[in-house]
């Protein structure tokens, strides 16, 4: 049998002049549904026959039989064979009705109509809807349409204002595409940012109480030929790479790298067409990798040839590192999308630069990074795969219960999952993550020391461990301690603090930088025996004291008082790898990006000195934040690497599974247990409500903490809440598909990057607080939560400095159920080593003065060849022998020698008398070849 329906699509709202007519069977000796019945119907056109079995050729339906009987009205015979044999006949019926036939007893007309049409306005939102039309017949009027008033012909990355007249008493809802609405949403004004878009398009629809306008459009054409004074194209290929690095796997480590190895082509080949300042890869020798670089005389303008080697460059690299990402086709497109703005033509892959081609030039630049990044450690040839690392526990399977027991609870333990996505959204193939980068010790660092180098043994391989400090607090199996008591206090107060995560809890904080900030690095713990003076154990923060006043207008920072819920919350989303999921190294850049933004900044380096341009600000910024960021992810991967630390998630459920440790005379007391803390830990009895059935659970552990994601059903519109759970169900604040990320704790990534990146800033701008003595960041209500509904009202994030920031950051961490504070101080620690040594490596070479690479003894001579006698070699001391021989071994007097302490340069000015020629220069036992020419 045929399936009937109305066609909405095609003449639909046309008068049917066709005739129809059906048959619903009810049987009574037969079967109910009548199945297996033949009906027989004639009309003066002949007659149609229908065998009524309920199966169709998509499915089974008992609908009614139906008959079409095109331009005949009446029916002159309608024969009913039922299955039981009894046959009924009826005659002389109208078309166009439907009947209900029972066997044996005849039928009956149905009151059943065809679908009525009523014609009306049927949209909503205009302001003559009708209700009960069914129909558009096209009478919708709607409030009088405006234009959209602004500039058409944008820059990417710019920033517009737009309007639309609106009437008093309406609103204007605005939509973007490509770009970002800064504010103004409800009003006739709003302001824009641009995107890396190859067009925008801004739509406005007016509101009132009763009705709507018809939305109105505006496309925008984007170019990046006239780009606004604050934006170069160096900031243009930045966003490009923090663009890429959210459509990559979110790989801290690998996109620090990749981060700081774009800032170097972009700050090297700035340098090259400088006077003064010098290159840091480029022409130079970098453990033991070394490049050449000849004189390069641009055959265009200064600007304009810069510009195109940047962008050459830039392309080439990126291209060759997102080319394997999970949407390498989306961000090669964003690639592809500012050459073809700029104008440039991709094609050309030339590298010989030496006669004056930029395009040629940033190709050559962007193949030594390349060839460099192939040999500095980091295993980039075979997928950043590791060498030797391997898990001492077996992977802890979240979907059962029969996990057997952990091999070491001071150790990493991987987690197996149905299906692992990670912080930028990709799934990752298998369903037990390898742990990231444990061996990222032996990638090749920025300005990190030798000295600052430890290296360690552990089954035959070598970690080598930068910063290495004091152990974290380990649990003894068999004994109580004082470390293990330290151990319990971090671990559990990551099961309290979660505790907060609710917003229905009534507890309101004020967050603005009068109460929250302004905690002394000076006061940190530096023994973990001392952290419960550092942190609220049970209310959560710090010991910060805020600011009393903002510094730049001498105003008391205003009260922002918001759930503590919602900003516990919150902050484990917008610190967990930033927004957008940039990874945190990236979201320091996208912090740095808001900074050069801001309409108070002055770009003075260190704070002093002349203004500088957006071009030579923001390379500088990013070689400095990048080699800072790479050697964060450096330092904080080789102590995870080695000292392999154990994670929240498996460390509460460890100590939970073994009992509790704070009543002896109970049946499940163990020394490895969990303390009992009343309200938050305790112990599951009898007529409990996690009892279970039969008492399955009694004398097992229960915390009050965040319930999990079992108790969410729909992420758009419902919170989990806190309560009491099993322990063995304890999840961290993370999305459901994540958990916790695939490596370990000891040291936190996050507080290494945060306070490094924040040192650099303030050493940069010569301030330590944010432009206008405030940052912030606008959480939405009910938007900015991705795995449950939240926050229940707006919350603006702010920091007076960028260190209120980096402790901010390190907070979330544990709200977030990621780290205890064991792994937290050490990070913050070093980080703000990081930064001094980076920013003092980076500097020298802005004055051309390049310092010598702290992990590298050789020497380069320049200019080489020399065509005025004077010769200067780097990585040098006052002590150093420096002699120079002829190519016959004959020693050539040198006329004069100066040393640069600082620099750890010097200087010689060879003699009038000396030829051209070949010529050895010996530093200590080691020898170079120098060509002398005139």
């Amino acid at each position: 049998s045929a399936l009937f329906y109305e066609n909405k699509l095609l003449n639909y709202d046309e008068p049917n002049a066709l005739h129809w007519f059906k048959v619903v069977l009810e049987g009574t000796t037969s079967n109910r549904n009548g199945f297996g019945t033949t009906i027989q119907l004639t009309t003066a056109n002949g007659t149609i026959s229908r065998y009524y079995s309920g199966v169709g050729f998509l499915g089974q339906s008992i609908q009614p039989v139906h008959f079409g009987l095109n331009n005949e009205t009446q029916i002159t015979e309608l024969v009913i064979n039922w299955p039981s044999g009894i046959t009924e006949t009826f005659n002389n019926i109208s078309a166009d009705q439907t009947i209900k036939a029972t066997e044996g007893q005849g039928f009956e007309v149905l009151d059943i109509e065809p679908s009525q049409k009523i014609y009306g306005c049927t949209d909503p939102m205009s302001c003559s809807y009708d209700p009960i039309a069914t129909l558009n017949d096209g009478s919708c009027t709607y409030l009088q349409s405006q234009t959209i008033t602004g500039n058409t012909n944008a820059s990417l990355l710019s920033t517009e204002t737009y309007s639309y007249s609106i009437d008093a008493g309406s609103t204007a809802n605005w939509e973007i595409v490509g770009g970002e609405l800064l504010e103004g949403q409800g009003t006739n004004t709003v302001t824009v940012k641009w995107h890396l878009s190859d067009e925008g398009r801004i739509s406005v629809t007016e509101t009132n109480e009763e009705c709507s306008s018809l939305t109105q459009s505006l496309t925008i054409d984007l170019q990046a030929t006239d780009l606004p004074d604050n934006v170069s194209v160096a900031r243009l290929w930045n966003e490009a790479t923090l663009e890429a690095i959210r459509n990559d796997f979110a790989r801290p480590t690998i996109h620090a790298r990749n981060l700081f190895h774009s800032s170097v082509a972009m700050y090297d080949i700035w340098a090259i067409y400088d006077e003064v300042a010098r290159p840091y890869l480029i022409g130079n020798n970098l453990n033991g990798f070394s490049s050449e670089l000849e004189e390069f005389v641009s055959i265009e303008g200064v600007e304009e040839s810069r510009n195109k080697a940047i962008s050459f460059a830039m392309y080439r690299l990126l291209s060759h590192r997102f080319q394997n990402s999970p949407e390498a086709e989306e961000s090669q497109e964003i690639f592809n999308l500012i050459m073809e703005k700029l104008g440039y033509d991709t094609s050309y892959t030339s590298m010989i630069y030496e006669f004056g081609n930029a395009a040629a030039l940033g190709n050559y630049v962007a193949q030594i990074i390349i060839d460099y990044g192939l040999q500095d450690g980091s295993r980039e040839a075979t997928g950043y795969d590791n060498a030797y690392y391997e898990p001492v526990n077996a992977p802890y399977a979240l979907d059962t219960n029969n996990n057997p027991p952990i091999n070491d609870p001071n150790r990493w333990q991987p987690l197996g999952l149905d299906i692992f996505i990670d912080q930028g959204g990709n799934v990752v193939d298998g369903n037990v993550p390898e742990f990231l980068s444990p061996e990222w010790g032996n990638v090749w660092p920025f300005a990190l020391k030798e000295e600052d180098k430890v290296s360690y043994q552990r089954n035959g391989s070598t970690f080598h461990v930068y910063h290495d400090p004091p152990a974290p607090p380990y649990i003894n199996t068999t004994d109580i301690t004082t470390e293990s008591d330290a151990y319990k206090w971090g671990f559990t107060m990551v099961s309290v603090w979660q505790s907060h995560l609710d917003p229905r809890d009534e507890v309101m904080w004020d967050i603005s930088p009068n109460a929250l900030g302004n905690t002394d690095i000076n006061e940190y713990p530096t023994d973990f025996l001392d952290y419960p003076e550092f942190y609220n154990y049970f209310e959560g923060g710090d010991i910060s004291t805020g600011h009393n006043l903002n510094p730049i207008t001498g105003q008391p920072y205003q009260p922002n008082i918001v759930p503590r819920g919602d900003y516990a919350r919150v902050l484990a989303e917008f610190w967990a790898d930033g927004p957008d999921s940039e990874t945190p190294p990236g979201h320091w850049f996208t912090i740095l990006n808001y900074v050069n933004d801001h309409p108070s900044i002055e770009k003075r380096f260190e704070g002093d000195g002349e203004i500088l341009d957006a071009l030579e600000w923001d390379v500088k910024a990013y070689f400095i934040l990048g080699g800072g960021m790479h050697d964060a992810a450096i330092s904080a991967w080789s102590i995870k690497g080695w000292y392999d630390y154990i994670r929240p998630i498996s460390a509460i459920r460890y100590m939970a599974s073994q009992g509790q440790s704070t009543d002896p005379s109970l049946d499940n007391y163990s020394v490895t247990g969990i303390p009992l803390i009343e309200g938050y830990i305790e112990v599951i009895e009898e007529g409990d409500p996690l009892a279970g059935f039969n008492n399955q659970n009694v004398g097992r552990i229960k915390l009050y903490t965040w319930k999990g994601h079992d108790f969410i059903n729909d992420v758009e519109t419902e919170v989990a809440g806190v309560g009491w759970i099993l322990a063995d169900n304890w999840y961290p604040y993370q999305r459901p598909t994540f958990v916790t990320p695939p490596f370990a704790g000891f040291v936190s990534g996050h507080s290494t990057y945060s306070r490094a990146a924040a040192d650099l800033l303030t050493k940069l701008t010569g301030s330590p607080f944010f432009p206008g003595g405030l940052g912030e960041f606008v959480a939405k209500e009910n938007e900015f939560l991705v795995f449950e509904d939240g926050p229940s009202q707006d919350v603006v994030l702010q920091w007076a400095t960028y260190r209120d920031a980096s402790d901010q950051t390190s907070l979330s961490r544990i709200w977030g159920g990621i780290h205890p504070p064991a792994d937290d101080i050490p990070g913050r620690l070093i980080g703000e080593e990081v930064a001094e040594d980076t920013f003092a490596f980076a500097v020298p070479y802005f004055r051309g003065q390049t310092p010598a690479n702290p992990n590298d003894n050789s020497f380069v001579v320049y200019p080489n060849p020399t065509t005025n006698k004077t010769l200067t070699i780097t990585n040098t001391d006052l002590t150093d022998q420096i002699n120079l021989f002829d190519i016959k071994g004959r020693k050539i007097d040198v006329l004069t020698s100066s040393y640069d302490e600082f620099s750890r340069q010097t200087t010689i000015k060879l003699n009038s008398a000396t030829a051209s020629g070949l010529y050895m220069l010996s530093v200590n036992n080691t020898a170079k070849m120098i060509v002398v020419k005139y």
